[in-house]
């Protein structure tokens, strides 16, 4: 079997919910061995969410929820109780022979039970130890707690989505997905990959990579934030509308809608074409990019009732024809049954140990060389604890001793 780009590293994940999870997801996508860390009997929190849950092959719903579903494949369980000075020992020696740490504890828990940075640091110089929070390992709010939707609103991101106050349903929005944990994931993952890299090529050792969700939803306003940054004056919301060329909005058609840009001179002009209205490539006040976001509502009006005059899918063969970024507002199941979704495999099914058929989303990460095609199945709680231990020097007995005092 092909190997895949991190096959030889491991991580030892004690993190909980989404955003490290996720980090740790597409490390185990990359062929990472990454061992996950939860709570006896209960796991992580994330388990509790739900539902809807994994259906057995009778169609009976199991213990396996969405959740957990999304962002825990290929990883191995095992249940440690690293409240207990037993528990913290497996994860040292776990950790003594492991590439990465990754965590999500409020900071300075972990110090509280030896499985800190600087502790671990000692004891394993190779280690690169993640830790993500919601604001950070300095700063004065370090201490504080903080969710998804928290800092889609302090960090600016609601303010610039959803409609204007004036209009019905204006106000601050929150985008669906918990958006800020999934970026502060892929963030970790870029400086988790960044400091095996300097450790292994450039000569360096482990160091302690420090993710915070706030920051990673400030910096990932980018363009939004540097019209701030530029201007001193803050971007409003528009709805669908986007922030640079114009026309870039969802369009109503006759039944349903269509999300389209043409972001340049040449591209609306092949807009006004394909929607029969040439005259409006013409038009003084949409002659050229400036003008046209100068006269963005006027533009948005009149292109409107053009577009309510037909179906969506009578729209996107002439737009795309032309050469005009279009696409159809799809629900889920159109996504999944579409042709491209399909040809680029962006839905994987895994052998699960409640069902032979279990379906996952796949990775976006296409490599020519390495290609990822062994997805296995999110782990059961505590599925991996006794192979695991054993591995790493704890014989039966001492499981079985370790067992019958709660400690795994």
């Amino acid at each position: 079997m092909t190997k895949t780009p991190l096959s030889n590293i491991r991580v030892l994940d004690l993190s909980r919910i989404l955003a490290g999870p996720w980090a740790g997801q597409y490390l185990a996508d990359l062929g990472a061995e990454v061992i996950k860390v939860e709570r006896p009997g209960a796991g992580d929190d994330a388990r509790q969410y739900g539902p809807p849950y994994v259906r057995d092959a009778d169609g009976n719903p199991t213990s396996e929820n969405f959740f957990h579903l999304s962002c825990n494949r290929g990883k191995l369980s095992i249940t440690v109780d690293m409240a207990k000075p037993e528990g913290q020992e497996i994860i040292r020696r776990i950790a003594m022979e492991s590439d990465v740490l990754v965590e999500n504890f409020k900071y300075g828990d972990l110090a509280r039970y030896g499985l800190d940075y600087e502790t671990l640091h000692k004891l394993n110089p190779r280690l690169v130890y993640c830790s993500i929070t919601g604001f950070g390992q300095t700063g004065p709010y370090r201490n504080r707690p903080g969710y998804d939707a928290v800092f889609q609103g302090m960090s600016g991101l609601m303010s610039v989505t959803g409609y204007p106050d004036d209009i019905p349903g204006g106000g601050p929005m929150k985008v669906g997905p918990s958006i800020v944990d999934i970026i502060t994931g892929l963030n970790a993952v870029i400086g988790i990959v960044a400091a095996l890299y300097n450790r292994d090529q450039n000569g360096g050792t482990g160091q302690h990579v420090d993710l915070a969700l706030f920051d990673s939803a400030v910096a990932a306003l980018s363009h939004y934030v540097q019209i701030y940054l530029s201007s001193g004056t803050p971007p409003g919301r528009r709805g669908t509308q986007g922030n640079g060329g114009v026309p870039s909005q969802m369009f109503l058609c006759k039944e349903g809608g269509l999300m389209l840009t043409a972001g340049n001179d040449g591209q609306y002009r092949r807009l006004c074409q394909a929607i029969g209205h040439p005259e409006m490539a013409t038009d003084p006040r949409f002659i050229d990019g400036p003008t046209r976001i100068k006269h963005r509502d006027a533009l948005s009006a009149e292109l409107q009732a053009v577009f309510l005059t037909r179906m969506p899918e009578e729209w996107l063969p002439a737009l795309e024809a032309a050469g005009v970024p279009s696409g159809p507002i799809y629900n889920f199941q159109q996504v999944f049954d579409d042709p491209q979704t399909v040809a680029r495999e962006m839905k994987v099914t895994v052998k699960h140990p409640h069902n032979e058929a279990v379906d996952l989303v796949g990775s976006p990460l296409k490599f020519s060389e390495t290609p990822i095609k062994d997805y296995k199945a999110p782990p059961l709680l505590g599925e991996h604890t006794a192979q695991i231990l054993e591995r790493f020097g704890f014989g039966a007995d001492t499981q079985a001793e370790l067992k019958s005092k709660g400690i795994i």
